[in-house]
């Protein structure tokens, strides 16, 4: 093989490479074309091919996000805190408060598992207390199962003692209606209204459960049709680039809009985290378990 032509070969791998260095000039292609005559009675069959359809990398369209990757379902994180939960650009945490709800809970289940993707289920003792089937299928389906509080009341308007004492009792309702099936509750937690106080967030940390905030509220539970929901979302979203995303699985608007916010979230290349604990003891979190009351006398 004559250098010139050793030459060309190197230019037409490196154009196939797509990226991996800095592309030819028109100007280099064509200087190599006068060294080598390129034609198509020198150059054979399958090289020619390649030249004619060769495009500078430059005129190419890029990728809408440097960071697609095609798989919605992203990385698990595994936290022992709060403050391990760090996003990555391009990362999304999906949150539903207020449920188990029949007829709403089972379609969001079924909508990510189609996506491949895992949620966080914050639980409101009472709903898991009443419909416990329903709360053990979203850990079954391998979602992350945490509380909400028993009723879903402003602990900031209440006693120190009385938040504590509803934020136990929610607890205890949800892990009853989990070990049903074998499954455990994760020490995660939500403030209701995200109304908290100083002293309830500091003794919960201190206790070891992994309080969930909001990056990104959807507002799903205003009564705006499905597709305002996921427009407005997804534009809070995009400003960010990463974030925890509130829904509610009782609301029939968000079991709409889910499909079509999952697929955009794909298309758009973002990736759902599975958040999970690193350890998946409840034991040893005094701010939780203290002076709580017993579910088996009704309470």
């Amino acid at each position: 093989m004559s250098l010139s032509r050793f030459v060309l070969s190197l230019v037409i791998v490196g154009a196939a490479l797509g990226g991996c260095a800095k592309p030819p000039s028109d100007r280099d292609l064509m200087a190599l074309s006068s060294k080598a005559d390129i034609t198509n009675s020198i150059v054979d069959p399958a090289m020619g091919s390649a030249l004619r359809g060769y495009q500078p990398v430059l005129e190419q369209p890029m990728p809408e996000r440097i960071f697609a990757s095609g798989r919605l379902g992203g990385r698990t994180l595994a936290v022992a805190s709060t403050a391990d939960i760090i996003l990555r650009p391009g990362e999304v945490v999906l949150t539903f408060d207020d449920g188990p709800r029949p007829g709403k809970t089972g379609e969001i289940l079924a909508t990510l598992d189609q996506f491949g993707v895992k949620a966080t289920f914050l639980m409101l003792g009472s709903a898991a207390q009443a419909h416990p089937d329903l709360a053990q299928q979203v850990a079954l389906h391998g979602n992350t199962v945490g509380s909400h509080t028993f009723s879903h009341v402003d602990l900031s308007k209440l006693d120190r003692q009385a938040a504590v004492d509803e934020i136990a009792k929610g607890e205890r309702a949800v892990s009853r209606a989990l070990a049903g099936a074998g499954q455990t509750l994760s020490p995660f937690f939500r403030f209701p209204y995200l109304a908290q106080t100083g002293f309830l967030r500091t003794n919960l940390l201190q206790g070891n459960v992994v309080v969930l905030d909001v990056d990104i509220d959807s507002k799903d539970y205003y009564s705006d049709s499905a597709a305002t929901v996921t427009a407005r979302t997804l534009a809070r979203l995009d400003s960010r680039g990463s974030g925890v995303i509130l829904f509610h699985d009782i609301h029939q608007r968000t079991v709409d809009l889910l499909p079509t916010f999952l697929a955009e979230l794909q298309s758009r290349g973002y990736s759902v985290v599975r958040l999970v604990p690193k350890d998946n003891s409840i034991f040893g979190r005094d701010i939780i378990t203290a002076d709580a009351p017993d579910l088996r006398g009704g309470y």
